[in-house]
């Protein structure tokens, strides 16, 4: 059972003291299912995403058998394409509510499966989880253009969509990242994922024409720097263009622009991404801005509206991920070794840029 001994590492000033982070992850095993499924909150879907930021949230907290259980449904429910589908009512296997199978929501195992062997130490885990891996980094680069962006998904009827979305794609290319230290501590090198790790990398930094514009979003701006594809002076040049269109002084960071709603989930990866850059100040001053969005019991409200004759919590949702995405950057804030290690890019190979190749 979490304790706030357990939790004391977790410990942040104005974010949460050691009770209340052990409250918080306490709150995340009550709605994981017995077999391991993570959904939203119970009665509403899983997502393969979010389901796995919410298991590496539980390995930060020390509850690794947990997490393992969270990453024993994905190998257990996972395509015989390596996919998995978009959505699950309830984390039930048996009732997929979208089909569409989504490339980074597929490519994220591998982010997850390298943190919770760096929190673990488990070979035998990684050795069972490498074929899950494989295959899903496998179907994700089925999916990847020749300009070396990720195609978003593929349909129900197995139509593949080329369209690629910023956000997704930076998300992929740290999974790619994370999936090539998994074959490297295996000693099963794949130089074909490090040739398109490279080739995202250089789309996401040198060609923004290869995506959908989706720049109202929070996430475009500045998930090319939290997954690692932009980095050093460019991320700072990106992060400090925007600033002022998407935080909001006090409340956190909007979704989406101009709607006055600022997101947990939006600020604790923003708080994540400035970490990663080395300013942690900031980012302590992101989490801080969020306290108003936890809620009774340990969970946090998804978002909040500002402005208008009533400003309120919407939706009236508490969501596993926006407490795992809190937990995930208050570990990295707090020097969480596998944390640091899988977001601060620590042995985390870079991939082959083709234009140092021609």
């Amino acid at each position: 059972m979490t304790s706030p001994e357990r939790t004391e590492h977790l410990a942040l000033p104005g974010v949460f003291t050691a009770a209340e982070a052990a409250e918080t992850v306490a709150a995340l095993l009550a709605v994981q299912r017995e077999d391991g499924a993570i959904p939203w909150f119970r009665g509403h879907h899983l997502d393969p995403w979010d389901h796995t930021e919410a298991a590496m949230a539980l390995d930060t907290a020390g509850e690794h058998e947990a997490a393992a259980r969270a990453y024993a449904w994905l190998a257990r429910h996972q395509n015989d394409d390596g996919s998995w589908y978009a959505a699950y009512h309830d984390g039930d296997h048996t009732r997929v509510t979208d089909r569409g199978r989504e490339s980074n929501f597929c490519a994220y195992v591998a982010v997850g499966v390298w943190h919770h062997y760096l929190s673990t130490g488990d070979d035998t885990f990684l050795d069972r989880m490498w074929p899950v891996v494989y295959a899903a980094v496998e179907f994700v680069l089925r999916l990847q253009q020749p300009g070396g962006q990720i195609g978003w998904k593929r349909e129900p009827d197995g139509t593949p969509v080329p369209d690629a979305l910023l956000t997704g794609s930076s998300s992929v290319h740290h999974a790619l990242r994370c999936a090539l230290a998994v074959a490297e501590e295996r000693e099963e090198p794949q130089p074909d994922w490090e040739l398109a790790a490279g080739a995202l990398g250089h789309a996401i930094r040198s060609h923004p024409e290869r995506f959908l514009d989706k720049s109202r979003y929070s996430m475009d701006w500045y998930y090319p720097v939290l997954g690692g594809a932009v980095t050093g002076a460019q991320a700072k040049e990106r992060i400090e263009s925007a600033w002022d269109d998407f935080v909001v002084p006090g409340l956190g960071v909007r979704c989406v622009l101009p709607n006055p709603w600022v997101t947990g989930g939006e600020s604790c990866e923003l708080a994540l991404t400035l970490w990663a850059m080395g300013e942690s100040d900031r980012a302590l001053e992101i989490l801080q801005s969020i306290g108003h969005l936890r809620a009774p019991g340990g969970l946090y409200w998804t978002g909040y509206v500002f402005e208008g004759d009533n400003p309120a919590v919407w939706p009236e949702e508490l969501t596993t991920w926006t407490a795992g995405s809190l937990l995930l950057a208050v570990a990295a804030l707090g020097g969480d070794e596998a944390t640091t290690a899988v977001f601060g890019g620590e042995r985390l190979p870079l991939g082959l840029d083709p234009d140092c190749c021609r």
